[in-house]
């Protein structure tokens, strides 16, 4: 298993139907085209790759705020579902803290939604703490 950045080679379809998995509101076109939107702004894709295809995929953000100094922020992270329980998630995870690691970031955040339990489980056994709740407002109204 390997980890790779996207690029847009032969593997790049095959890793966006793996992020069309947590992101089906998408089709593969505008899934690219919001790709290359957040890219502009620094986001970055990386994925595991074997003899077997493309096994998960992470996308993230590094920024740096007073409240977390310099930090991974990783908004998307899906294991293919053909692959899931075989250890690819922590693969993926223990890359993203190296990477943390080597580009002077002291922390990793992510979101991840209420209902996603076995996620959660997930995180928490790798290492990760609920540390605050996460509040949004997805219709922003004057007053």
């Amino acid at each position: 298993m390997e980890v790779q950045f996207l690029e847009k080679n032969s593997d790049y379809e095959s890793v966006l139907d793996v992020l069309l998995q947590l992101r089906p509101n998408y089709n593969l076109d505008s899934l690219s085209a919001q790709i290359e939107k957040q890219q502009s702004h620094g986001y970055q894709v990386v994925y595991v790759k074997s003899s077997e295809g493309i096994l998960a995929a992470a996308g993230f953000n590094v920024g740096e705020k007073l409240s977390w100094g310099k930090h991974i922020y990783i908004d998307d992270l899906v294991t293919n579902a053909k692959f899931r329980s075989r250890g690819v998630g922590k693969v993926i995870l223990d890359w993203l803290k190296t990477y943390a690691l080597e580009i002077g970031c002291e922390q990793i955040h992510l979101d991840s939604g209420v209902q996603r339990f076995s996620a959660h489980k997930f995180y928490l056994r790798e290492g990760f703490n609920i540390a605050s709740h996460h509040f949004s407002m997805v219709k922003v109204q004057d007053g």
